[in-house]
């Protein structure tokens, strides 16, 4: 039995799941995950393993899920009311057309906070004890003793309350350090000890009482360029700049001659500005950067809890008949 030929059929809605996977983890696995949790048994849920089967089994779908979908796809989209992005942004989808199609959309924010918050805490460890340094002196065999630092009571400062946000807060409660958040609606307020907003006199304030900056927010029109030149000559030079956003968060010059004046202590970047990092950047080369190449959302567990997401919205669907009010609607916006 192929794929295609699930050797399911009924009356519940058809969940399409696209070809195309992540972190080395074939899509399959995603698919036999929403067969774990969906347990109404009219709910016919196909892997598409080729263009042509994409376009075959769109034109009856109504819920389709993958990390992205072309508009080229959605010309033979004849009964879909839900796109499930497997990704937490959704800048990448075609979304006016979307919209236009009457089209729910929803995103798989919340995945990522355990395994990122784990890579976060990670790097300010990583920094924080000084590794950096062990590791350059044990591959000289150099046994020559050098100064780390204590992360209790420090300020670290995270810009972004979202999932991943909270799940940095969360793993720092236990070292004794001072939390400011920023975030767009600082009268939310959030798992920190202040609440910033992004109006640019109280972003300065926060990042001059800055140990460590993490950026864990969306890239919008107000967070493209945020922590730029102005940005690093108010951070204390003592800073260290962790980056699990998008690259273009950062001003990448800027931050080049940040580290190379010694106008900050480092930086650990998983996200960056252009991406793939080219191999003759400069930042490859200095010895106080920390690179990942866009893995600290690697988990094996990524697509279980996408399953739990999607297939909670499958359920809804089925109880109310509805396609609104679905857990993490991107569209129709609110």
């Amino acid at each position: 039995m192929t794929e295609m030929d699930s050797g399911r059929s009924g009356e519940g809605p058809s969940v399409l799941v696209l070809r195309k996977g992540t972190h080395g983890t074939p899509i399959s696995a995603y698919a036999n995950a929403l067969r774990e949790r969906v347990s109404n048994p009219d709910v016919e849920i196909t892997v598409a393993n080729t263009p042509a089967e994409e376009r075959e089994a769109i034109r009856d779908a109504e819920i389709v899920t993958g990390m992205s979908i072309d508009e080229s796809l959605l010309e033979h989209a004849e009964n879909l009311q839900l796109f499930a992005c497997a990704y937490a942004g959704t800048g990448h989808l075609p979304l006016e057309t979307l919209e236009e199609m009457d089209v729910t959309v929803t995103n798989a924010s919340g995945v990522h906070g355990p395994n990122i918050g784990e890579h976060v805490l990670g790097a300010i460890l990583w920094f924080t004890r000084r590794f950096h340094v062990a590791s350059r002196r044990q591959r000289r065999r150099e046994w020559r003793h050098y100064q780390a630092h204590e992360l209790q009571g420090s300020t670290v400062t995270v810009v972004g309350l979202g999932a991943i946000g909270r799940s940095v807060c969360e793993r720092l409660e236990p070292f004794g350090v001072d939390v400011q958040g920023v975030r767009y609606t600082p009268e939310k307020g959030g798992p920190a000890d202040a609440v910033y907003g992004f109006d640019a006199d109280d972003f300065h304030d926060a990042l001059s009482r800055t140990d460590y900056l993490v950026l864990a927010c969306p890239l919008t029109n107000e967070t493209r360029g945020l922590v730029d030149a102005a940005a690093f000559d108010t951070l204390p030079p003592n800073a260290v700049v962790i980056n699990v956003a998008r690259g273009p968060v950062v001003d990448t010059d800027a931050l080049v001659s940040a580290l190379r004046r010694n106008g900050i202590r480092g930086a650990s970047l998983d996200v960056t500005d252009p991406e793939p990092l080219p191999e003759d950047h400069s930042l490859w080369t200095l010895e106080n950067v920390q690179i990942t190449p866009h893995n600290s959302g690697h988990t094996p567990k990524y697509y279980d809890r996408l399953a739990d997401i999607v297939a909670g919205n499958v359920e809804r669907v089925l109880e109310s008949g509805s396609y609104e009010e679905l857990e993490n609607q991107v569209l129709p916006r609110p």
